[in-house]
C-alpha cells in the first residue's frame, strides 16, 4: 500500500453486468464516487433503491449491458463487502477500526487491477467514473496505460483542493466528535456514531448541489407549515431535506469508512507522484481520454478539468473535452442530464469503432 505496509489477505466485492466477449475486449470498469458502491445498476440491498448510475447503465443505455461487460467493485476502505475498517482483522479477530492502514486512490486502483487480472482480462475497453471515481480513472491511466484503451474522467480533479480538504475535515471532525465514535472502536462496543455521521453527510451534500438548484428546489419555502415556529425545528424545506439525507445515509454507510475514503481523496495529487508534472503522468499514453465537467459544479470546477486536459495535450494524448451547461451542480453526473448521456454514448461508440469492437 502507499503507506508502505502490506494488507493481506483482502477481499473485493463486485458486481458484473452483461457478457464478456470471446476475446475479452469489451470490458468496462466503472469506478464509484465517495459514498457509492458496487451496485451501479442493480437494486441496492440495504436501501432498496435503484443503482447509483441507472441513468447510464443498462440495456440500450449509453453504457450498454447488451454490448459491454460491466464491472463495478466496492473500493478498498469501503463498507459493502470490500476490506475496510469494519472488516475483521485476521490478526485480532476484531474489526480493524483505525488499525486498517490509510488507503489512497492508488491503493484502490491496485486492488481493482488485481480483480481485473483475476477475471482474466488483459486490457479494459474503458475505465469511467465521476468525482472520486474520476480520480480512480485518472490513476488507472497513469499507472496502467497499456491496460486501458479509453478513460472517462467526469466531474473530477487531478488533486484535491484546499477547500475540498477543508470540507472533508469538517465531516471527519463531526464523526469523531460524536461520543459514540469511541476512538473508532464503536463496533466492538455495540454503538454507532450516527449523529456525527449524519452531520458529516449533511455538510457534504451541500457541496454536491448548486446554489441555483437549492434555490429552484427549496428557496425559502416552509416545511408543512404556514408560519415560522420560532424554534429550532426544521422550519424550512431545505433543513428538512438535509436532515433526511443525513438520517438515511447512516443506515448504509460505515462511519470509519467515511474517514478513510475522504482521506484517500485528500491525499490524491497525481502530479506530485510524477515529479510535479501532470503531463509526465501521461507521457506516451496510448489511451483515449474524455474529460467532462459541469458549469455549476463548484466542488470540482471546470478549471480543474481544464488542468487535466492541458496536461493531456502537453503529453500529446488523444483527448476530448466537454463542458456541460447545467444548474444541477456536482451531482449532475448521477442524474438524467441529456447532454452528458449523449456525450457518454458518443465517446464509447467512437472508442468501440477505434478498437474494432463488433457492436
Amino acid at each position: 500500500m502507499s503507506a508502505g505496509v502490506m494488507l493481506a489477505p483482502f477481499s473485493i466485492a463486485y458486481q458484473t453486468y452483461g457478457r464478456l466477449n470471446a476475446d475479452k475486449s469489451n470490458a468496462i470498469l466503472l469506478c464509484h464516487a465517495l459514498t457509492g458502491d458496487q451496485h451501479v445498476a442493480s437494486v441496492h440491498p440495504v436501501t432498496g433503491k435503484p443503482g447509483w448510475w441507472s441513468a447510464l447503465v443498462g440495456p440500450g443505455k449509453p453504457i450498454d449491458t447488451e454490448k459491454y461487460f460491466i464491472i463495478c467493485s466496492n473500493v478498498l476502505g469501503g463498507c459493502m463487502g470490500t476490506t475496510g475498517p469494519a472488516s475483521l482483522n485476521p490478526a485480532t479477530g476484531k474489526p480493524y477500526g483505525l488499525d486498517l492502514p490509510v488507503v489512497t486512490i492508488a491503493d484502490m486502483v491496485r486492488a481493482q487491477a488485481m480483480l481485473v487480472e483475476r477475471l482474466g482480462i488483459e486490457t479494459l475497453f474503458c475505465v469511467a467514473g465521476g468525482s472520486m471515481g474520476g480520480m480512480q480513472a485518472l490513476q488507472w491511466a497513469a499507472s496502467f496505460p497499456d491496460k486501458v484503451f479509453s478513460v472517462m474522467i467526469i466531474a473530477a480533479a487531478a488533486r484535491h483542493s484546499a477547500q475540498n480538504i477543508a470540507f472533508h475535515e469538517v465531516g471527519r471532525q463531526a464523526v469523531m466528535a460524536d461520543p459514540d465514535w469511541r476512538g473508532g472502536r464503536y463496533l466492538e462496543e455495540g454503538v454507532r456514531p450516527a449523529k456525527g455521521l449524519a452531520v458529516a453527510r449533511m455538510a457534504a451534500h451541500i457541496t454536491y448541489l448548486s446554489e441555483e438548484a437549492l434555490q429552484r428546489k427549496f428557496g425559502r419555502k416552509l416545511q408543512n407549515r404556514t408560519e415560522k415556529t420560532f424554534s429550532f425545528d426544521a422550519d424550512f424545506q431545505v433543513e428538512n431535506y438535509l436532515r433526511h439525507q443525513g438520517s438515511t445515509f447512516v443506515d448504509r454507510f460505515d462511519a470509519n469508512s467515511y474517514l478513510y475514503v475522504t482521506r484517500a481523496c485528500d491525499y490524491f495529487d497525481l502530479a506530485q507522484d510524477y515529479g510535479g508534472s501532470l503531463a509526465t503522468a501521461f507521457k506516451n499514453s496510448p489511451t483515449r481520454f474524455c474529460v467532462v465537467s459541469f458549469t455549476s459544479d463548484w466542488l470540482y470546477t471546470t478549471s480543474e478539468s481544464r488542468v487535466i486536459v492541458h496536461a493531456l495535450n502537453a503529453a500529446a494524448a488523444s483527448v476530448s473535452f466537454v463542458e456541460i451547461e447545467t444548474d444541477k451542480g456536482h451531482d449532475a453526473f448521477l442524474l438524467e442530464e441529456p447532454d452528458f448521456i449523449a456525450t457518454t454514448r458518443g465517446f464509447l461508440a467512437g472508442a468501440a469503432r477505434a478498437r474494432g469492437l463488433d457492436i
